[in-house]
């Protein structure tokens, strides 16, 4: 098994006692394949090439040496810390960063093929689960899937090849445009549009020159702009530098690609509305062609170029050549499973075992649920009533029907437990009848058809999971994932049997016989004509569509949103989730009408298109025509939903489906979206219910970007130091934990030793990050280096900017925390990046020159207590940093992002505000950090919740918000008006909100795991209220807010004295 968490420091440790006699020497056991043992200190630090060739060295003085050929043949093996075996095949690593479980290595004959091992050996390490895992899967779904990507990962490989560099620039470093053209920045005088002052730097060189231009001009006139006036000083005037330059964001990989105006770059109107110049950078053609030859090198390595060849066909599938098969539609039997037996199942011995079983369609109950007869017994059970019938046909069943199983444990009623054993039960039990509750004791799902639409047969081991959600439909968990647990040693395991109902293989029908099954019954009906409503039902439909998305819709209404399908296309196309859910799902004539029906459909926008994603809409065509509403995302949209979107793919049943095909091709096609697909993916490997999935997607995405393998693989091994470096850091503070000064002392000065060691500046230096990938970090300016000290010791790393002399950038690593906002979001409101990268760890971007309100607070007071009733602290601070126009523009800026997160906090109900988790920029810009609350989860004591207002507004911000002085009622009268206009502004989005907590409902947020959690949302946002209901509701918040303002202030003084007592 895996070492414990304060075993992975032992020999691998920058600086442990267990390395053996000396640091940097390590006594290795080689196992050659002659049958021959060899023991050698290595140093620690070699790579494995270098290691082989010491081995080869030495191997020479023992026996059987001819034995061993050729050196380039042999490569290592060795197991890995998740105790697996690994193979060595890229030797560029060290020895170190490898970390046997013990060391020992393994030389084993490396077969033919060593490009594809090599790769395939990358791609391992990469996403963090060996392919050989993979290939070891016994699941036909697998191999067809890994199949299927290998063949287009490779066509895809083969398109690169064939770009020119300007395409693979687009495709790699393209910039962020604004999602909308927006409104113009105008001079405020005649509408023109504003001027822009660029500096441009030129590139190898220290030089830099001013250039004025309008906002609207192109990057290619500007470029013409600026090598004319470099030409005039450095060298004759000559007309062959078009096409010789490119412009790049100074401080980033981003280049102005395409001839978009200026002003729909982000950056550029980023910095016009901080009146600030943007700084561009002109780079040579040969730089970046040199970047794009190093990237077709290493698709070259590995995939063959066959731009003149056709890619050859593919082999015919072995089938019986007149197979008979049986369509679903003509199996009316009622649908049944047998349960032939349970094992492991934790129930107490006087307890009584059931099984409940029951079809869902999405969390739609197609029928009643079947439930077994009680079983007695310790671990192994079997039931009397071993066949569960169902109340449906087979011929009714849904392409996308889930089986969906609840074992639990039938007692007699208990008056009072006195025993704390088995306490945590209680939060699932369930009275279902009068002296009997019933205990969840393990659930499981599996689908009804495979992933080739054939009706299951024979005999199936599902292996349960013993984990429930807080919300179960009839004790049962339809939203859970359809994979069993991978656990199968402890697991509970059912053993259940799907019968045959015909002596062929029964399938679901392909889409044409669906859409010929409408057209008959079309046809039927020819004499009746299309339903419409009179004005009374059209009234009432329109009442219906316009409901906010959590509305519940009865069975009256769903019978008229069908009965009127036909007007709903006509006039309320958006309301296509609703008839979605006013479909028969159980009635497959009126799935095949609904088929039809999707076929005329108008496009949704992508952002309603989303809602189709979620666990209620099922249905394979109508999730493939989401996906088709999302092509039209542009790169900048789809980033701000691609979090949301890999959380979807937890509930796609199958590996081959329509948004995975998506997400990979839109990733392929865009680095920096290929980037977060990635590391959203990557973080969550480690998670049972997705691991295969998100690993088959990972794999499919590494082997269609072969050229961002080796940047992804350096980021991966950073944080790996990183780790490393903060469990020492653990280590360090547990053994010193009586002495803190000692402590602080020793700790830190083992941090920057390690961080100077070699092998991890080099693994640490020339990466691009994480957190934005156009960035590129030199080194680590070790001295500036420290650790934070809370209790998981979080590491403040501060680097270098590679594009930038003298710019540093600092990152937050974070490592044993659960809970992540992956999500960066616009200026004003969230001005700082975050995101997971593994099992509770993660980097957090740190903004710099700011700093909490407790620290303004507490440098502006010598009394703890004190500090935060100062309400002049905050202006002061502000003052010190900003004079004029800038501390005008200061001000202005810290009341719309005041505004932004007074709106924001009290609609996402974001709980444990105080003064140490609110900061403000040296700009003004006021923003706040660490939501470890949301949806009106607030913090109490003692039973009281400490927060009694609905968002913080206190004296001292309005202090600001009116430049510090009295009765400067027009001032806050427009921070008011701010706060007014963004609540109608989410107001307007509302079904957008819920919509994305929707699809993050399987995401592991412990305050986000119902439909009942995203009611805050509908409150908070007054949704089914006009606007004025709605904002009266939000001046009612406000005044509450100002009013009890005082009460905030009392909780940060006790923080604040909190604080002071424990430095």
């Amino acid at each position: 098994m895996p070492p414990a968490m304060t075993d992975l420091l032992d020999i691998w440790a920058a600086h442990s006692p267990l390395a053996g006699h000396a640091l940097d020497q390590i006594t290795v056991d080689f196992l050659l394949p002659t049958g021959i043992y060899i023991q050698m200190d290595v140093p620690r630090e070699a790579t494995i090439q270098h290691i082989k060739l010491l081995l080869w060295k030495q191997a020479q003085s023992f026996p059987l040496f001819p034995a061993l050929g050729e050196m380039e043949s042999h490569m290592f093996e060795c197991v890995n810390q998740a105790a697996v075996h690994e193979e060595l095949e890229d030797e560029t690593r060290r020895l170190c960063d490898v970390r046997p479980f013990l060391p020992v290595l393994k030389l084993v004959t490396r077969n033919c093929g060593r490009a594809e091992r090599l790769l395939d050996s990358k791609i391992g390490v990469l996403i963090g689960k060996g392919l050989h895992e993979l290939d070891a899967i016994n699941d036909q779904e697998v191999k067809d899937f890994r199949s299927k990507m290998f063949r287009m990962s490779e066509e895809r490989m083969q398109r690169v090849q064939m770009m020119t560099y300007t395409e693979w620039l687009q495709a790699c470093f393209s910039p962020q445009l604004e999602p909308t053209a927006g409104t113009a920045i105008t001079d405020g005088l005649n509408d023109r549009p504003a001027d822009l002052k660029v500096i441009i730097h030129f590139d190898q060189s220290q030089d830099s020159a001013s250039v004025k231009v309008q906002s609207s001009c192109t990057p290619m006139e500007l470029m013409e702009l600026a090598v004319r006036k470099w030409l005039t000083t450095h060298g004759p005037e000559e007309e062959t530098w078009r096409g010789q330059y490119v412009l790049r964001v100074s401080h980033c990989l981003e280049f102005l690609c395409g001839d978009n105006p200026l002003i729909q770059y982000k950056y550029i109107r980023t910095c016009m509305q901080a009146k600030e110049p943007p700084h561009l950078t002109l780079v040579h053609t040969s730089n970046v062609k040199a970047m794009f030859d190093k990237d077709i090198t290493a698709i070259g390595a590995v995939v063959t170029h066959k731009s003149s060849n056709p890619p050859l066909p593919l082999p015919p599938k072995r089938r019986v050549p007149t197979q008979v098969q049986t369509c679903v539609w003509d199996v009316s039997i009622p649908f049944k499973i047998v349960l032939v037996k349970g094992s492991k199942v934790n129930a107490e011995e006087t307890a009584k075992v059931q099984v409940r079983a029951g079809l869902f369609h999405g969390t739609e109950l197609l029928c009643k649920p079947a439930v077994s007869s009680e079983s007695s017994g310790r671990s192994d059970h079997t039931w009397k009533d071993s066949t569960l019938e169902f109340d449906i046909s087979v011929c009714d069943l849904p392409r996308m029907t889930r089986l969906c199983f609840a074992i639990y444990a039938v007692m007699d009623k208990v008056k009072k437990q006195k025993s704390t054993k088995n306490a945590h039960i209680n939060k699932y039990q369930t009275i279902r009848k009068a002296g009997k509750v019933h205990y969840p004791i393990a659930w499981v799902n599996t689908m009804v058809f495979d992933y080739k639409g054939q009706l299951k047969t024979g005999e199936l081991i599902l292996h349960c999971w013993s984990s429930f959600p807080d919300e179960l439909e009839e004790m049962l968990n339809p939203i859970g994932t359809i994979q069993t647990n991978p656990y199968t040693e402890n697991a509970t395991a059912l053993h259940i049997h799907f019968p045959e109902y015909s002596p062929h293989s029964i399938i679901f029908p392909p889409f044409d016989k669906i859409l010929e099954k409408a057209a008959e019954i079309l046809k039927a009906n020819d004499c009746v004509p299309l339903t419409r409503g009179g004005k009374k039902f059209h009234i009432e439909l329109k009442e219906i569509m316009e409901r906010d998305a959590l509305s519940q819709l009865c069975e009256n209404e769903k019978d008229l949103i069908w009965t009127l399908r036909h007007d709903c296309i006509e006039n309320f196309p958006q309301s296509l989730p609703k008839l979605l859910l006013s479909v028969k799902w159980s009635k497959h004539e009126d799935m095949a009408q609904l088929q039809a029906l999707l076929q005329i459909w108008p496009k949704l926008c992508p952002r309603d298109a989303l809602e189709l994603l979620d666990f209620n809409y099922p249905d394979q065509y109508v999730r493939e025509y989401a996906v088709r509403c999302l092509r039209d995302m542009s790169n900048e949209e789809l980033s701000q939903y691609l979090l949301q979107l890999v959380q979807v793919l937890r509930y796609e049943p199958y590996y081959d489906c329509a948004l995975t095909h998506f997400l990979l091709e839109r990733a392929q096609g865009n680095r920096k979206i290929g980037h977060f697909l990635f590391w959203h993916l990557r973080s969550e490997i480690h998670m049972p219910a997705v691991s295969v999935q998100f690993a088959l997607i990972l794999e499919a995405y590494c082997r269609g970007s072969i050229p961002h393998i080796e940047v992804l693989k350096k980021q991966v091994e950073a944080l790996s130091k990183l780790k490393s470096v903060n469990e020492l850091i653990k280590l360090g503070t547990i053994k010193n934990a009586r002495s803190k000064t000692k402590e602080a002392m020793l700790t830190k000065e083992a941090m920057m030793t390690c961080l100077r060691q070699i092998s991890y500046s080099e693994t640490l230096s020339d990466l691009y990050s994480p957190l934005n990938p156009n960035v590129l970090l030199s080194g680590i300016n070790v001295e500036k280096c420290r650790y934070m000290d809370s209790k998981m010791k979080p590491l403040w790393i501060v680097y270098n900017n590679k594009l930038l002399g003298g710019d540093t950038l600092g990152i937050i690593f974070k490592n044993g925390d659960g809970r992540w906002n992956q999500r960066t979001g616009e200026r004003r409101i969230v001005p700082y990046g975050c995101l997971a990268t593994g099992d509770r760890a993660g980097l957090i971007e740190v903004v710099s020159s700011a700093d909490t309100i407790a620290n303004i607070q507490l440098t502006s007071s010598n009394v703890a207590a004190a500090a935060a009733f100062n309400k002049d602290a905050l202006l002061n601070w502000l003052k010190e940093r900003n004079s004029g126009d800038a501390l005008d523009r200061a001000i202005e800026e810290f009341t719309l992002s005041c505004a932004g997160y007074c709106v924001a906090t009290y609609v996402l109900g974001i709980g444990d505000r105080h003064s140490d988790n609110i900061m403000v920029r040296s700009t003004g810009q006021l923003f706040h950090i660490d939501f470890g609350h949301i949806l009106g989860n607030f913090k109490s004591k003692f039973g009281i919740k400490r927060e009694r207002v609905p968002f913080i507004l206190t004296h001292d911000f309005i202090h600001v918000i009116q430049q510090g002085k009295t009765g400067y009622t027009e001032k806050f009268g427009s921070f008011r008006q701010y706060c007014e206009e963004a609540y109608l502004i989410l107001r307007k989005n509302g079904n957008l909100f819920i919509t994305l907590f929707a699809l993050m409902l399987t995401a592991g947020l412990p305050e986000l795991t119902s439909v009942k959690d995203i009611q805050y949302l509908k409150d908070s946002l007054a949704l089914g209220k006009t606007d004025d209901e709605a904002l009266k509701q939000f001046r009612q918040k406000f005044d509450e807010a100002l009013r009890e303002s005082w009460t905030t202030k009392v909780n940060w003084m006790a923080h604040n004295v909190a604080k002071d007592n424990r430095s």
